[in-house]
């Protein structure tokens, strides 16, 4: 095949080592290969960028295994001379039977020159730390969301029926309830008594909620459970103030997002962490959605479309577009809630995972516009495909679905 670039690396990246292959002009024509093992020690990653630097290298390829292609790539990345490419390790793999560290640099380092790899997209300095910060703090909401679970559970083998009255059972009433009955409280009408607002009204069924069989054994896993709960907010709330300092930056673009239906403040915050505010790295929107993993897949043979699965794309964005879509689908007289219906009508009650994926991608869509544009959401009204649709077409595939059951329909149209 044609050579695209005349000197070039490929690096086989591993936790303690490094196969670096080198593609090079050659006698008469031809190309050579050189390589050289290299430790993961940054002097021993400096000594690679200078090994490097020294045959001349433009381009240099490594797959993305897990965080191990970080410490090279950071050390590699501030050399002007050098082009760092990440690419997937699904698109490069070698042929069967040739599994070893040498082979894989040096197939690597072929494709490589020859112009066949694409770069991935790698955030920055700054993106990068907001989605070390979103997606730890995603992850401590949904730790503190189990804890509170568990909570429930040592309350049922109790006998406490307290989530059967109140809807949350961390709510300043019915915390004040589970620190009296760790403190040694079993007088029922003490304990319902300490109902504030709505939940005074509900003070007999409390009375009959908070008898149970609690001991001292349920106090103390209320009490180490509490106490996590109590770190887990913590930490969350450290998080959010470095969050903030952070995305200061952003702060127009993120105001921005907060206007679309579904979009909250965290949930923003989370995908600018994700994709940027610089829209020019995904030419369209369609671009950006199939980055994400937010639109049908390709799998067609023979002419024969075998499968439209998604590929996996970025499972963090995928996941915060999917809980944004739910909240959007429920709202009230918005475009969201009649797209939702409308697939929903068409998937079938059984699909509304798929119809909520089409509420995603579209989400998705309407914030590459926003972010590219400057502009903010103007939602096109739960009306909208009403105004759009063809009411002759309409009423006519109204009257089939009746006639399929067994029913003769005229349609007339009514009198002005």
């Amino acid at each position: 095949m044609e050579v695209i670039v005349e000197r070039c690396a490929a690096l086989d990246v591993h936790k303690d080592t490094i196969m670096a292959a080198v593609r090079l002009p050659g006698e008469k024509g031809k190309r050579r290969t050189e390589l050289k093992e290299f430790r993961t020690w940054t002097s021993s990653l400096r000594e690679l960028r200078a090994w490097l630097v020294g045959h001349g290298v433009t381009q240099v390829a490594m797959e993305a295994t897990g965080v191990y292609w970080k410490a090279p790539w950071h050390v590699l990345a501030p050399e002007p001379s050098i082009e760092l490419l990440l690419v997937n390790a699904q698109h490069v793999k070698n042929l069967p039977g040739r599994k070893t560290d040498v082979a894989d640099a040096q197939w690597l380092a072929s494709l490589l020159e020859c112009g066949l790899l694409r770069g991935s997209f790698v955030p920055d300095p700054v993106m990068s730390r907001l989605r070390d910060l979103t997606r730890y703090r995603k992850k401590l909401t949904e730790e503190r969301g189990r804890e509170t679970q568990r909570i429930q559970k040592v309350l049922e083998d109790a006998g406490i029926k307290l989530d059967s009255v109140v809807s949350d059972v961390l709510g300043k009433g019915p915390r004040h309830m589970i620190e009296a009955l760790i403190a040694g409280e079993r007088d029922v009408n003490v304990l319902a008594e300490m109902a504030l607002t709505r939940s005074r009204a509900r003070i007999p069924e409390l009375r009959l909620a908070l008898e149970g069989g609690f001991s001292e054994h349920h106090a103390f896993m209320l009490r180490t459970h509490l106490d996590h709960v109590d770190h887990l907010g913590a930490q969350i709330d450290t998080l959010d103030q470095r969050l903030e300092a952070e995305i200061a930056p952003f702060e127009r673009q993120v105001e921005r997002l907060c206007t679309v239906v579904g979009i909250g403040r965290v949930t923003a915050q989370a995908i600018v962490a994700e994709i940027g505010v610089d829209m020019s790295r995904f030419p369209t929107a369609a671009h950006l959605a199939s980055w994400a993993g937010m639109c049908p897949g390709n799998h067609e043979s023979a002419g024969k479309r075998r499968s439209g699965k998604a590929r996996k794309g970025n499972a963090a964005l995928r996941s915060t577009l999917i809980e944004a879509a739910w909240s959007a689908s429920h709202s009230k007289d918005s475009y969201y809630a009649a797209l939702y219906r409308r697939f929903c009508r068409r998937f079938g009650k059984k699909s509304e995972s798929k119809a909520i994926f089409v509420v995603a991608h579209s989400m998705l869509v309407a914030i590459w516009h926003i972010l590219t544009n400057e502009t903010d959401y103007a939602d096109l009204g739960a009306d909208w495909f009403d105004r759009r649709s063809d009411n002759e077409h309409h009423a006519r595939r109204l009257a089939h679905q009746i006639e399929r059951l067994g029913y003769k329909v005229t349609v007339e149209p009514a009198a002005a």
